[in-house]
């Protein structure tokens, strides 16, 4: 590889200020190179060399990611995002622009020097641009990942100048865009803080010091132990419960009458049975995810043990929308979606097949199957006219799509149903697979979508899936859809 560095270019003319700037910059760059840095000496030039090629914040990246929990996750990816967009501007931008050359060696010991040395232009440092795009990226998703992740990025960039490949304004430059590229990043897909829900309606709960008073039963089938380890070291007094799944229901309704807040620990269907129990009682609810995808929680931004015990001890809490449906003598309750037509066959034939071959292969196979048979599993009867339909959606409260993020709730107290729905016609699974890529905000003639109050569905045939929060019943005849606005009070924490 050749230098960046042009030596039959001409050097500009004189500049007064930028001639003062220079010779100040290069002065420093002397001191450090003068001045004894204590124990630096084992560290800082290894740490410079791990860190070429972002080898060292993709390894920083995986080490966050394991801890699983979802911010931690978030927190990994977006710091990987910030630092390859800081990258491609170095690379095609920075250090094409300004052509300055690398400081003399001569002045920084040896001991220091790098084996290899670089060979592109100096300004800007891409190191330290990578090292704080990565560092800032993951302190706006998580700030205290961020306060573990910047020493280490600080003592990348201040290795530059200590092993003598940079002046300290290469590495300053370098770090103001990097930290510019995680704010660009940011720019194009918010963080959860960003888009989580209003803190309204605010709503009056029992602020329970230590959580005495609190009781969460827990569904041991979601891997909730370490979860529950979290919760009670922030709630010492809090009495939880772990159960199997069969017993949740019976467990929650005895805890709920001795409780003066009910807490639950799983997934969107075990959530979903403590937010029953808690309506029929009145008492506030603490949600804490222990599932797969813990859609609820996640839209309430209510993420791990700190911040629900923060939540329950301080009395913070917020009131929510449920939805609820009745058919014949079925009814219930949802704090999510319920769905009619292909989804609950999908849930179904994924149940079927998750015990014996695991869940996402499960998943695909049913997903296989029930495209496969390219029928309409739906007919609903409107104005007195039979339609077929492959899909109805009722979402509680609206579904957005942010930016380039997936669709979620932005306010969980809105009183509105929204209500999605894939039309019928010739070749229903091409169609469903059309409207499913273009996004639920589609104008695709088989997607229409409409807010409402209130749904009623006529003309159900018997034995028809109707699936809500995880969990499928059947239904028959008429199926009618309403809000419950801001009938649930539940602990979230308040910025």
């Amino acid at each position: 590889m050749s230098p960046d560095v042009d030596l039959t270019v001409p050097k500009p003319g004189r500049h007064a200020l930028r001639d003062r700037l220079l010779a100040l910059d290069s002065r420093l760059f002397e001191i450090a190179a003068e001045r004894n840095w204590p124990f630096a000496e084992p560290v800082l030039p290894r740490l410079s060399r791990s860190a070429n090629h972002g080898v060292l914040w993709f390894a920083a990246a995986a080490a966050v990611a394991a801890t699983r929990t979802p911010r931690a996750r978030r927190a990994a990816a977006r710091g990987l995002a910030s630092l390859t967009l800081a990258s491609l501007t170095i690379n095609t931008l920075g250090k094409r622009s300004v052509r300055r050359p690398r400081p003399l060696l001569d002045p920084v010991p040896a001991v220091r020097h790098l084996k290899r040395q670089p060979i592109t232009t100096s300004f800007p440092s891409g190191h330290a641009a990578s090292a704080a795009a990565f560092a800032t990226g993951v302190a706006l998703e998580s700030p205290s990942w961020g306060a573990v992740v910047a020493p280490v990025a600080f003592s990348v960039a201040m290795s530059r100048v200590y092993t003598g490949v940079h002046f300290p304004s290469d590495v300053l430059a370098g770090a103001a865009l990097g930290a510019g590229a995680a704010f660009g990043v940011r720019a194009l897909v918010p963080t959860r803080a960003q888009t989580g829900p209003p803190p309204r309606p605010r709503a009056e709960a029992p602020a329970l010091a230590d959580g005495e008073g609190l009781v969460v039963v827990a569904n041991r089938a979601s891997g909730s132990a370490d979860r529950m380890r979290v919760l009670h070291r922030e709630l010492p007094a809090a009495e939880l419960v772990e159960c199997e799944p069969g017993e949740v229901w019976a467990e929650l309704a005895k805890a709920a009458t001795r409780a003066r807040a009910l807490g639950v620990c799983g997934g969107d269907g075990t959530v979903n049975a403590a937010a029953h129990i808690a309506l029929r009682h009145g008492l506030p609810l603490a949600v804490l995810p222990g599932g797969t995808l813990n859609h609820f929680a996640h839209d309430l931004s209510v993420e791990d043990g700190r911040g629900i015990g923060r939540a329950v001890r301080e009395g913070e809490a917020v009131r929510v929308d449920v939805g609820r449906f009745a058919s014949g003598g079925v009814e219930g309750v949802f704090l999510n979606t319920l769905s009619l037509g292909v989804y609950p066959e999908l849930v179904r034939e994924r149940e079927r097949w998750s015990h014996r071959i695991g869940a996402w292969p499960a998943e695909v196979l049913a997903v296989l199957r029930v495209l496969r048979t390219d029928r309409h599993p739906l007919q609903v009867e409107l104005r007195g006219e039979t339609h077929p339909l492959w899909l109805l959606f009722v979402g509680n409260c609206v579904y957005h799509r942010l930016a380039l993020t997936p669709g979620r709730r932005t306010d969980l107290a809105d009183g509105q149903l929204d209500v999605r729905v894939v039309h019928g016609g010739r070749h229903p699974a091409l169609r469903l697979l059309s409207a499913a890529l273009a996004g639920p905000l589609t104008r695709s003639p088989a997607h229409a979508e409409t807010r409402v109050s209130r749904l009623r569905l006529t003309g159900i045939a018997a034995g028809t899936p109707l699936a809500y929060d995880g969990e499928v019943t059947d239904v028959a005849g008429e199926v009618t859809v309403e809000k419950l606005p801001e009938a649930l009070t539940v602990y979230r924490p308040l910025p």
